[in-house]
């Protein structure tokens, strides 16, 4: 089975759970108006069912090949590409200045989503792209700004991030790859990278790298590190390719998924040193990368989303046609379809459920995002940013978690089906299990989330967004007679986690160990509270039985599990024990 693009689901998203309306009421976004909205994501979907998800196979079981030095992609990737790249899709949200379409970040997310559900191997490099483009336009001096952005942009040539080494992972303290000053004002760079997404590939003229490095001098530490553009190619003044860069992919890496993604390990300055240009001011790089690790995040994310749409599109499907046992209300001759049975209803349920309420996290960070860049004062752009920042490691975490436990479901309705890979609900699998991973495991987004965004403002961030939640959910809940009940269940949610948040905060500042021991289980409460008032505006806003029907199994099913995620959340640092893993 191919992809379908859930337009319907996302619409409803866009206009019952963010606010897309009052962005393009409000004129943040010159040029944008809503009647653009609905042949966009039609286009978008049309291009991808027809041009990326039928690749998504042949990508899993050929995969990316190194060959005499040099990454080929998938047959059919390049082509699929030129032609993604030439309609313009890259240029979605960049700066119009730049020759971008300076559209919402909004609408762009919901755009993400369906290119990766397509093919999260080939959503990963546009990604990656769009990432470096926000990182320079962001840090990056006229100069870099005017050689790089314009063909980034346009996806002429992409980017990367290059972080991990083999000594570093998360601990970006530990990074030795060096750079040492030129006497023209650029610098040489050596050292290797590894996990490296589309670091070499047959897609485009120029790779782009952004690569952190320490110079000699360099304080010990995250604040010793420094951002360089390091190009595949050098770029003439004219703006056309130079030579060969001091730089090559070394191996690729053997993966569980995303086989058609080339994760390259990067060799830099075999040669003299990689000619590299600095991006905003030495010593403080890894200020300039979280630009574009944030904007990372909520892509990924918005991957998790959309391996959890597909699972569930094919899991659906399969239970609709697989005919197994007796079922009540089927009154045909032999077996019912499997979909009829209860307890696969519960699980496509779940499985669908989750995706909705992932999504809709993820598009409440972009919606924040497009107002901290666009708002119209100082001081909505600050709450903007304080909500986004808040946010993010929310949506990161639950929506790649969810996507595991949905494509996991997935193999489950398929029974012994799913375990072979004839269906390909594996590959689902296989492909999600990166997402809680890269750009920032989810322990490491809970431990953001506890330590560094909530006390920010003493606490006054979170606490006015449990407040908005709050306030949404009892309207919701008055609105119809048939959300009554599923709203008081969120609101029992939302008062479990301000009790939780208070006795976070307090940890924090007092029992810092406390409050790391119980981060992941107060992050996905916090994420049931935020997702359960998002499926309560849908179904009031939308008024669809349908609708009502999955806000109430969320309520029963899966918020019920607040009072558990507190208590386990504020067990402190003691409950880990020491003796049991000995």
């Amino acid at each position: 089975m191919t992809y379908r693009t859930p337009l319907s689901d996302i619409l409803k998203t866009l206009h019952h759970v963010t606010n897309l309306d009052a962005l393009a009421a409000e004129g943040l976004f010159p040029g944008f108006a809503l009647d653009l909205v609905e042949p966009i994501l039609s286009e978008a979907g049309r291009f991808v069912s027809e041009r990326i998800a039928p690749l998504n196979r042949d990508a899993d079981k050929i995969g990316a090949r190194l060959v005499d030095g040099a990454v080929i992609t998938v047959p059919g990737w390049q082509e699929a590409y030129r032609d993604w790249r030439d309609a313009g899709w890259n240029a979605l949200p960049g700066p119009a200045e730049h020759g971008g379409q300076g559209l919402p970040v909004l609408l762009n997310s919901a755009c993400v989503e369906m290119w990766n559900a397509g093919s999260l191997a080939f959503g990963l490099a546009p990604l990656l792209t769009m990432g470096a483009v926000e990182a320079l336009s962001a840090h990056g001096s006229n100069a870099l700004k005017a050689t790089f952005l314009d063909k980034l942009v346009a996806g002429i040539w992409t980017g990367t991030m290059n972080l991990t080494e083999p000594q570093a992972g998360s601990d970006l303290a530990a990074l030795k790859t060096r750079a040492e000053r030129a006497s023209d004002g650029s610098y040489r760079i050596f050292g290797q990278k590894i996990y490296i997404t589309y670091g070499d590939h047959d897609l485009a003229d120029n790779i782009i790298h952004l690569v952190l490095a320490r110079l000699p001098d360099a304080p010990a530490g995250t604040r010793g590190i420094s951002l360089f553009v390091v190009p595949k190619f050098l770029v003439n003044a004219d703006g056309s390719l130079g030579p060969r860069n001091d730089l090559h992919c070394h191996a690729l890496e053997r993966k569980l998924g995303i086989h058609g993604s080339p994760t390259c390990t990067m060799i830099y300055g075999d040669r003299g040193g990689a000619i590299g240009y600095l991006v905003g001011e030495e010593n403080r790089g890894l200020a300039c990368m979280f630009t574009m690790m944030n904007n990372a995040r909520l892509a990924v994310g918005l991957q998790g989303v959309a391996l959890a749409e597909r699972a569930t599109q094919q899991a659906i499907a399969y239970a609709k046609e697989r005919r197994q046992g007796r079922a009540a209300g089927h009154e045909g001759p032999g077996m019912a379809p499997i979909v009829l049975h209860p307890d696969v209803r519960r699980m496509l349920l779940e499985m669908r459920v989750k995706t909705i309420a992932a999504r809709g996290l993820c598009y409440q960070v972009a919606e924040a995002i497009d107002r901290a860049h666009a708002g119209h004062t100082a001081e909505d752009r600050a709450m903007a940013e304080a909500r986004a920042s808040l946010l993010t490691p929310v949506a990161k975490a639950f929506a790649t978690d969810i996507s595991v436990e949905v494509a996991s479901i997935g193999v489950q309705v398929h029974g012994g089906m799913g375990f072979v890979e004839e269906t390909g609900a594996a590959q689902h699998l296989r492909d999600a299990r990166i997402l809680p991973i890269y750009e920032g495991t989810n322990g490491i987004q809970a431990i953001d989330l506890v330590t560094r965004k909530l006390p920010v403002q003493g606490g006054a961030v979170v606490r006015s967004f449990i407040g908005e939640l709050r306030l949404k959910a009892t309207d919701a809940g008055r609105s119809s007679a048939a959300l009554a009940r599923p709203s008081a269940r969120i609101l029992r949610t939302i008062d479990v986690l301000e009790t939780a948040t208070s006795w976070m905060l307090a940890a924090v500042a007092s029992q810092p160990g406390d409050a790391l021991a119980g981060a992941t289980a107060y992050l996905r409460l916090f994420a049931l509270a935020a997702s359960g008032v998002n499926l309560l505006r849908e179904a009031s806003g939308t008024g669809d039985s349908a609708d009502v029907e999955k806000v109430a199994f969320f309520a029963s099913q899966l918020a019920s599990a607040a009072e558990g995620l507190a208590e386990a959340a504020t067990a402190g640092a003691e409950s880990l024990g020491s003796a049991a893993i000995a």
